[in-house]
């Protein structure tokens, strides 16, 4: 029987009628499903040691057959160790076995979750591992015994233990340092530490100096028993808890149960802010909760620390800006500037940009690692500040004379702002590109600039700065100070092409005032076809419709999901026929056929599957076209566009986030494909042949790292209505099986997605990343960080925003889609129509399926989107 993890995954998109739709969460769901014959029996705790024993016992196996002498007495400091070996041999064989461990800091975390697991004890019983030749380390040898003369029986099976421990092993570092006494942590563990606290709800508000901060006084405390009492109410406060793992009951007298707090959330700061005795009982409300802990004298030191590292001016009695000093760490000449100046925390938004021209550097560019000011504001700025105020603000700026010092000092301090302003706006058309060309204050301010710079000769007037710009190499920023070839944009006039849109030009990119085919159905489900801008609103539709509809009645726009909800759009919504969502489709009815309202049938999805033209379409050749296809579609979005759809469209009319939604939409379309297929397909065998081609299809996917297809291909597989189709998993090969369970480590959802987070951040672009969680991350910002906060810009918080968007930068390092066979071949070529019908027998033998049908068939993918209706044709597959 094949046993895995059986989870739902669901992007949540909301919005209110009309409204673009906003990422509110990733939620992963356990499958409780009564009819599933698979065996659910173990908890994932149960499972998880169990698997990590299994792992050790081979591995010992392995040590024990390869190099026998490892494992021998020693002594140290007059004292006799017997069988054991030191953590030092034990790493520096694991790099040296041959059994894929590439880093002393790897096999470091192998070795502590065997340490963690029982496997591996300290001979003085010490709970921490260490790549040292004086600690000692015993194997639990008396279970771990294997019979004589035996050994792995296959070498993959070695391979896949040792890729599951390492799987395991930087949450086990992590645990480690948390356990450690904070003087003892080294560097490395405080960096893993504060990228941990990156993605904890409780400090999301907290400044990154406060996190680093934490990182080096948090501590680590765990409870076993559900029930026991962690404080009471009437306590002295002594600690901070943040919820690591786990949950618990807040209890108050008189009232009883007044919460339930879960992983993400704190308690106890009230007591230690007033020094006030607790205010309830927190109770452990499941067994095994693990908490971060800050106990009240470093809590208050970190506060003083704060408060002394922080500026706050003032105009008029008022606080106009924020600054805190950079405390970061480091070493070079990246430390010496780092320590030297102040990092902006909160400000109006005149004073955001006055310090921004005062300090910034006359070649500062967009994606200066160590100093990203500039970038953050122009990749923010539409957040807090209309580009109306931008204009103005700029012009003043540019025209204002200094009051103070000799006329020669005056003349200098002039030409040198002017210089940045131009610096500044060159960098900001270079970013929004054509994204501006609507606006008309920000033509006008060019154009006012054009002309005060050509008075000058020592500025050289807007043209040259913007020109020096285009003669640079053609290269697109990383973020990591690389760079990469870019195709030639086109200029026009005052508008360079910018890198940004180098990677946006192609026919693919939706812009705001772009016109396309709106399809609207009536209440008969015929359907009416009008153009109309992308970002066009729900009153411009119906205006254009109106000659059609009659002005008999009046009529409503009207969003239709496949389950038969309606929503009805109000008039201002924008966008709204590229925002529809899988299998939603737009209707204009009079409101008393609202009532009778019915799904197009189209909506309801195939009533048969594909798997014949599946069957001639290697799956290698699916994930190359798949790559293609989706390559195109992600180049599309504007970074900005990231901003936008989760800050929301109410603040943004003459932008459209079509391009992002687009890609969001793929996702869905594609999980819910491979559900629908395999559901579609009624004899068993071809069913078992088609889920084999799934997890290949996977497998391809995540080599050519578009694993935002990876991701969604394995959720259609996770499915309930795939995983309960018992026959069918049991008929697969072993080996897919066991691939099927080595991908199924990538969507493991705990701590944040660390395994798909590591995997990436060792990944070199080009990449196509996981979308859906960038938007949760971002999600994550917005909602945890509040905008304003006493009157001023809570900079921080665009900071951290600006920093989630650069990973598009990064990921798009290249103009070429990530590791498509695809590109050495001619696009499209037709093929010849006998070799087609080609044996299926082996899949090699498919890649001479005609490129063109195959990316047809790939654009107009049908699935069904009703998780009931999936479930009944599941049912009736295999009852």
């Amino acid at each position: 029987m094949h046993l895995f993890r059986s989870s739902s995954y669901e992007v949540r998109l909301e919005g209110a009628g009309g409204s673009l739709p906003r990422i509110q969460g990733i939620r992963w769901t356990p499958l409780l499903d009564s009819e599933s014959s698979l065996d659910y029996g173990h908890s994932i705790t149960q499972a998880s040691s169990e698997k990590i024993w299994r792992a050790g016992k081979l591995l010992f196996a392995h040590l024990s057959s390869s190099r026998p002498g490892l494992i021998r007495d020693h002594k140290h400091h007059l004292r006799h160790h017997r069988q054991c070996c030191s953590g030092k041999d034990l790493v520096d064989w694991l790099l040296s076995a041959g059994v894929a461990v590439q880093t002393r800091s790897q096999a470091v975390g192998i070795g502590q979750v065997l340490v963690d697991g029982g496997v591996l004890t300290h001979v003085r019983q010490e709970w921490h591992f260490q790549d040292k030749d004086t600690q000692f380390y015993r194997f639990a040898e008396l279970e771990l015994s294997p019979e004589p003369g035996a050994g792995p029986r296959d070498p993959e099976e070695l391979l896949e233990a040792l890729g599951f421990l390492a799987q395991l092993g930087p949450d086990a570092l992590l645990s480690m340092a948390l356990r450690k006494p904070p003087a003892q942590r080294t560097q490395d563990e405080l960096e893993l530490i504060f990228e941990e606290l990156l993605h904890i709800k409780a400090v999301a508000h907290l400044s990154n100096s406060v996190k680093r901060e934490l990182a080096a006084v948090l501590m680590f405390e765990g409870h076993q028993r559900a029930g026991t009492v962690l404080f009471s109410q009437g306590d002295k406060g002594t600690s901070w808890y943040i919820i690591w793992k786990g949950s618990v009951n807040v209890v108050t007298h008189g009232k009883g149960l007044v919460a339930t707090l879960h992983e993400g959330d704190d308690f106890g700061q009230l007591a230690l802010v007033n020094d006030a005795p607790r205010a309830a009982t927190i109770l452990l409300r499941e067994d095994n909760c693990h908490f971060l802990r800050v106990d009240k004298q470093d809590f208050n030191r970190i506060l003083k620390d704060v408060e002394a590292n922080t500026v706050r001016l003032k105009e008029h009695g008022k606080v106009v800006l924020v600054l805190q000093k950079d405390l970061q760490g480091g070493s070079g000449q990246a430390a010496s500037a780092r320590s030297s100046r102040y990092l902006v925390m909160a400000g109006t938004p005149e004073k955001i940009l006055e310090h921004l021209l005062e300090f910034m550097r006359l070649d500062a560019t967009l994606y200066d690692p160590v100093d990203t000011l500039l970038g953050d504001f122009l990749l923010t700025y539409t957040v807090f500040m209309p580009t109306s105020q931008l204009c103005r603000a700029l012009l003043h700026h540019f025209r204002a004379e200094p009051l103070e010092g000799s006329e020669q000092d005056k003349a200098t301090y002039s030409l040198r702002k002017r210089r940045k302003i131009l610096r500044l706006v060159s960098q900001w058309v270079l970013l929004y590109g054509r994204l501006l060309q609507g606006d008309r204050s920000t033509t006008a301010l060019l154009q006012n600039l054009a002309d005060l710079a050509s008075q000058d000769p020592r500025l050289g007037g807007l043209g040259q700065e913007q020109g020096q710009e285009r003669r640079r190499p053609r290269a697109l920023e990383n973020g990591d100070g690389s760079v990469s070839p870019q195709p030639k944009a086109r200029s026009s006039g005052m508008w360079p092409g910018s890198p940004e849109e180098a990677i946006l030009d192609s026919t693919c990119t939706l812009r705001a005032q772009d016109k396309v085919p709106y399809e609207i159905f009536r209440a008969d489900h015929s359907c009416l076809v009008s153009v109309l801008p992308v970002n066009a609103s729900v009153r411009d539709v119906l205006r254009a419709l109106a000659p059609r509809l009659g002005q008999d009645r009046e009529h409503v726009l009207v969003k239709v999901n496949s389950a038969g909800d309606r929503a009805v759009l109000p008039p201002d919504a924008v966008g709204v026929f590229t925002a529809l969502g899988l299998n939603e489709r737009l209707f204009v009815v009079s409101r008393d056929e609202l009532g009778s309202l019915t799904p197009h049938p189209e909506q309801l999805g195939p009533h048969a599957g594909s798997s014949d033209t599946l069957d001639l379409i290697s799956s290698k050749d699916l994930a190359s076209h798949l790559t293609d296809y989706d390559w195109n579609l992600f180049k599309s979005i504007h970074q900005v566009e990231m901003i936008h759809y989760i800050v929301g469209p109410h603040k943004f009319h003459e932008v459209t986030t079509a391009n992002l939604a687009r890609v969001m939409r793929r996702f869905n379309e594609l999980q819910f494909w491979v559900a629908t297929e395999l559901c579609l397909c009624p004899e068993l065998g071809r069913r078992t042949q088609l889920l084999r081609k799934f997890i290949k299809l996977a497998a391809h996917l995540k080599e050519q790292k578009n694993l935002n297809s990876f991701f969604a291909v394995m959720f259609g597989v996770s499915n309930t209505a795939v995983t309960r189709l018992a026959k069918t998993w049991e008929r697969l090969p072993h080996k897919i099986r066991k691939l099927h369970s080595a991908l199924e480590r990538m969507l493991d959802p705990s701590w944040n997605h660390r395994v798909y987070r590591l995997a990436v951040a060792k990944m070199s672009p080009p990449i196509i990343p996981f979308v859906p969680l960038l938007l949760k991350d971002m999600t994550f910002i917005h909602e945890g960080n509040r905008t304003l906060a006493e009157n001023l810009i809570n900079f921080e918080k665009m900071h951290m925003m600006a920093k989630t968007v650069r990973i598009l930068q990064r990921c798009r390092g290249h103009a070429h889609a990530p590791l498509s066979p695809l590109r050495n071949r001619s696009p499209h070529r037709p093929e010849d129509a006998k070799a087609v019908r080609i044996s299926t027998c082996s899949e090699q033998s498919l890649s001479v399926r005609n490129p063109v049908s195959t990316w047809a068939y790939l654009q107009h993918l049908r699935a069904i989107d009703s998780q009931k209706e999936l479930l009944r044709l599941s049912r009736d597959l295999e009852p």
